[in-house]
């Protein structure tokens, strides 16, 4: 690896930090292809159940690295990135994004895969798929919506206004908002109490709603009366 996602892990946590400070943590393929090792490594590693999802300098994400694209670098699987964000979304342990400075569009994008968004009170979210001529392929249609419902995801999608944190706190696109030196530490604590909970009991949870939200009303209360009728297997 290159180092451009950095690991540490404290206890059933552990912290990734995207490691391109120069560049605001522009999303380079070489960044993807670290972001996915940590979590495949992640991934079947039992002990860790919340990931902290982070960025170093003075900012969250600032999006994909366009002078990379552009210059034709890229991966073996043309849709190696948009899977890895889906994967992202679909980790194992719970996923808190801690959002500082820029977080725009593909950077939206990563925080959108997160069971719960902290910002700072300096963050800035964005969407400027319209301003740069593309449209999303890494979720932003799917989860936005889902987010701060249909009207508030199409207003920041095609006016490409920037969104301050209350304002994000506002609309729900992020849950918590802190002072900006207290971002951290208030992530961190979040997720020491998620890990405290019961892994099998939370994976459970996230089905339950996820599936809920693909369902009727009706449909959605005899798939939990269904699924939660058969015991959760405790860990030890």
């Amino acid at each position: 690896m290159t180092h451009l996602v950095i690991r540490e892990d404290r206890g059933p946590v552990t912290i990734l930090t995207l490691n391109r400070p120069e560049k605001l943590n522009a999303l380079s393929p070489a960044l993807f292809v670290d972001l996915r090792t940590h979590l495949d490594a992640i991934e079947t590693d039992t002990r860790i159940r919340c990931i902290v999802l982070k960025g170093a300098g003075r900012s969250f994400c600032a999006g994909a690295d366009v002078e990379v694209l552009n210059a034709g670098v890229v991966t073996d699987d043309p849709e190696f990135r948009s899977k890895t964000v889906e994967y992202l979304g679909n980790v194992r342990p719970v996923l808190i994004a801690a959002v500082h400075g820029h977080c725009y569009t593909g950077g939206l994008e990563l925080a959108l895969t997160a069971d719960v968004i902290v910002a700072s009170r300096n963050a800035t979210f964005r969407d400027t798929h319209a301003r740069l001529g593309i449209l999303p392929r890494w979720g932003l249609s799917a989860r936005l919506p889902r987010r701060v419902g249909l009207t508030t995801a199409r207003r920041i999608s095609v006016t490409c206004e920037a969104i301050d944190a209350d304002e994000a706190l506002r609309i729900g696109l992020c849950d918590y908002v802190t002072p900006q030196d207290d971002l951290e530490k208030f992530a961190f604590g979040l997720a020491d109490r998620v890990a405290e909970n019961d892994p099998k009991a939370i994976a459970g949870v996230r089905e339950l709603f996820a599936r809920g939200l693909e369902l009727p009303m009706s449909g959605a209360l005899v798939h939990e009366r269904d699924f939660s009728s058969t015991p959760i297997a405790r860990t030890p």
